[in-house]
């Protein structure tokens, strides 16, 4: 079971922070944030189920998207984030509640919402024998008003591979062709499904570039990704999944603020000491009451400061490990992050699975 503790600085007598408390502080700030966004709501998502079986993918999920707005849907694999997104694009049927695109309900209009939205998917199967040009301009004969082919391409970096068959494309080129192809129609809103998927870091940030310059065109973006840089950068707001439902929504710098400490000390403790119940627990409480920390998590030997006072906390691990005979490796500091608050939230990593 993953383990948490949290206690104020020594000015407050360290007193108790219970997670249940934390996690309904989270759910309200949730709601104020969702209530901030509703006034100017291009996308309004409304108590959305979906079942496989008798397994539940998606369990009541509610938000608003503002217009111009990159919205973020993270989560680890099997969260459900695909699964929303897809009700919401028209691709999934809901069990249960309603999405809203552009004042057209997804279940009567849906017509004039496939108009309006531009999809990229998480597997897109292209025609490989067709060149770029070609699978562009195939595209824009569904649309009525399609946009310019050439510079559309041009705005995907995509100008010297007109010509190029799809099989030739390298992984960040076919996912640059993709979201071009979203965009043929010109669409008020683009969904793009975990966009940067498998590719190297080169080609992840020129597609964090391209997501960029969509939004300074005012478009209003939903991503999904699983990797938590990725959100921070790009997301104005972002909403934690997991097992389908909301477990946070807000921009990135309050979700951290959240945990109440801006730095973590970080590091591992011998597998000796792990056979040590006693002298483990007695460790672990100590870390709790150290100046500064507000929250201690461990990880199997992975153990997680959460101060507010970096200096001292370091100083104090130090002490406290030399004064215990443990031996700890791998210490290091870093800024707390989103991962941090799905561990905080849920008791493990995004990584997981």
């Amino acid at each position: 079971m993953h383990s948490t503790w949290s206690r104020r600085c020594n000015a407050c007598g360290y007193e108790q922070q219970y997670e249940g408390a934390w996690r309904c502080a989270m759910q309200q700030r949730t709601q104020e944030v969702g209530a901030e966004a509703h006034r100017d709501a291009v996308i309004d998502v409304h108590e959305l189920v979906k079942r496989y079986g008798d397994v539940p993918a998606v369990r009541g999920v509610s938000f608003h998207v503002s217009r111009g707005e990159i919205f973020g849907l993270l989560g680890p694999n099997g969260a459900g984030k695909t699964t929303t997104m897809e009700m919401i694009e028209g691709l999934r049927i809901p069990d249960g509640g309603r999405a809203i695109v552009a004042g057209h309900d997804t279940k009567t209009a849906l017509h004039r919402v496939k108009a309006v939205i531009g999809v990229q998917l998480q597997s897109t199967s292209l025609f490989d024998l067709l060149t770029v040009r070609e699978i562009t301009e195939l595209y824009a004969s569904f649309y009525a008003n399609p946009v310019p082919i050439l510079p559309l391409l041009e705005s995907m970096i995509l100008t010297d591979k007109l010509d190029s068959r799809v099989k030739s494309l390298s992984g960040g080129q076919k996912q640059r062709l993709a979201i071009a192809l979203a965009l043929v129609n010109d669409p008020l809103v683009v969904f793009l499904d975990e966009p940067t998927t498998g590719l190297d870091p080169q080609a992840r940030r020129t597609l964090w570039d391209i997501v960029l310059r969509l939004k300074e065109r005012g478009k209003t973006i939903i991503l999904s990704t699983h990797y938590m840089d990725e959100a921070h950068v790009l997301c104005d707001r972002i909403c934690l999944m997991d097992k389908g439902t909301i477990i946070a929504l807000d921009t990135p710098d309050q979700l951290i603020a959240r945990l109440e400490a801006d730095r973590a000390v970080v590091f591992r403790v011998s597998e000796q000491l792990r056979g040590e119940e006693d002298k483990f627990v007695a460790f672990r409480e100590a870390c709790a009451q150290m100046e500064g920390v507000q929250t201690v998590s461990v990880h199997g030997d992975v153990f997680s400061l959460y101060t507010s006072n970096v200096q001292r906390s370091l100083i104090d691990v130090i002490q406290c490990t030399e004064r215990c005979g443990i031996v700890v490796d791998q210490l290091s500091t870093r800024s707390a992050t989103l991962e941090d608050v799905f561990i905080r939230m849920t008791g493990r990593s995004l990584r997981e699975q």
